[in-house]
């Protein structure tokens, strides 16, 4: 049974740092390229990194370049996302996802909520 199991969210302080955690389970971890999504409510959801299999590739959204980082440790199974700077925008659910050609799956999300 495939699993992804997000951790690591809750309230910060505008300025602050969390770091978000997705446990995978259930595949071939080392074989999939992994991603954070997030979103706020009202709007849609939005790809805010990815990382590939071989973790020599990474991408980011405009808005978060420079303040997150994505990576990964294929030995636990699991895809991180260091957040810094934080601003309030960045308020939203946080969603891991794997893919593998036409194979995706999706965790449930954690709550990042950045407020004063």
């Amino acid at each position: 049974q495939v699993q992804l199991v997000e951790s690591g969210g809750g309230l910060v302080q505008p300025g602050g740092s969390l770091r978000l955690s997705c446990l995978a389970s259930g595949f071939t971890f080392s074989r999939y390229a992994m991603s954070w999504f997030r979103q706020a409510l009202g709007k849609e959801r939005e790809l805010v990194a990815v990382i590939g299999s071989s973790v020599t590739y990474t991408n980011y959204a405009d808005s978060v370049k420079g303040r997150f980082t994505i990576s990964r440790d294929n030995a636990k199974n699991t895809v991180y996302l260091q957040m810094n700077s934080l601003k309030s925008e960045d308020t939203a659910v946080y969603v891991c996802k794997a893919v593998l050609g036409k194979e995706n799956w999706w965790g449930q999300g954690t709550q990042v909520t950045v407020s004063s």
